[in-house]
């Protein structure tokens, strides 16, 4: 967290969204395996911010995660 203050407002939200991703990453991987498990949370990760980022005008975001979720499945399948 922060060192020798508390957070701020916006601070406390990205911490905690965080927090609650990397549970999410956790679960997954804990009922489907490693590599299946984060190939769903790349999914369910471009999903939600792929759409904010497209809104936005950020391809370098959704270029990065489709990079990512295609390094997964070609190493689940091949």
């Amino acid at each position: 967290m922060s060192a020798g203050r508390p957070l701020t407002r916006a601070e406390r939200k990205k911490y905690n969204r965080a927090q609650h991703e990397r549970k999410i990453r956790q679960d997954l991987i804990a009922e489907h395996g490693v590599d299946l498990g984060t190939f769903y949370y790349w999914l369910r990760l471009m999903n939600i911010r792929g759409t904010q980022a497209f809104r936005d005008g950020d391809t370098v975001f959704i270029r990065e995660v489709a990079l990512a979720l295609e390094n997964v499945y070609r190493r689940y399948v091949g």
